[in-house]
């Protein structure tokens, strides 16, 4: 029963999306996304029934825009191959006999739909949980985030680790371990705000953020921002 030559175009369908995901997450490919009027709700689009439906309307309930392509066409190829096969086991354990030709496009066309429906309404969180996990993971994403200390205080580099609470680009909160460059004059107290300059192998160094050695930090760039024109 699984294995009926009826299910045959069904499980090549399903080959080819769990292809397309193994090339997703093997590869870098769909890192791009392509956004359909700032990726609009489909619901916001408006449809002139005196005109039918709008070309952007189809395409947005198909997902198209809310997620990379190769993504979304991996997810809806998945999900027609095991739907197709389900309706098929069904109709069996139903009547006791395969489905005919008319059956069989009644089905094959019920399982597109379907198909098409499922892949739409998952394509706003699969492009959310896809963009996070394309993300940069490297720990130099941090700099220039600002944040609170979270210790008692931030002390300078070689005498102690402090700790701040800094949000990242996904509004994430991490404790992340932080110290002081040797030239700070202000040591940042528990609960003061604190921005993050540079990072060394298990530490980011900080600064307290609106004072002097911030404004020394800024001036540091673009002295070297200047000489490195000049080099040039």
């Amino acid at each position: 029963m699984l294995f009926h030559l009826i299910h045959t175009p069904y499980w090549i369908v399903l080959g080819m999306g769990v292809l397309l995901f193994l090339t997703v997450i093997l590869g870098d490919v769909g890192a791009e996304e392509v956004d359909l009027e700032g990726d609009a709700d489909p619901l916001e689009v408006e449809v002139d029934l005196e005109e039918g439906i709008s070309f952007l309307t189809i395409l947005h309930w198909l997902g198209v825009g809310r997620a990379p392509l190769i993504l979304l066409l991996a997810l809806d190829f998945s999900l027609l191959g095991v739907l197709g096969w389900f309706f098929n086991v069904l109709f069996y354990t139903l009547s006791g006999s395969w489905p005919g030709v008319v059956w069989s496009g009644v089905i094959a066309i019920a399982a597109l739909l379907l198909a098409l429906t499922i892949g739409g309404l998952c394509s706003r969180p699969l492009g959310q949980i896809f963009a996070q996990f394309s993300e940069d993971t490297s720990r130099d994403r941090l700099l220039g985030c600002s944040g609170h200390v979270s210790s008692a205080h931030i002390p300078r580099s070689g005498t102690g680790i402090g700790q701040v609470s800094v949000l990242d680009a996904n509004r994430n909160r991490l404790i992340l371990p932080a110290v002081l460059p040797p030239w700070a004059t202000v040591t940042p107290q528990h609960g003061q705000e604190i921005l993050i300059i540079d990072r060394q192998e298990n530490e980011y160094i900080v600064v307290a953020k609106d004072s002097l050695d911030e404004a020394t930090w800024l001036r540091q760039q673009r002295q070297s921002q200047i000489k490195d024109s000049e080099e040039s």
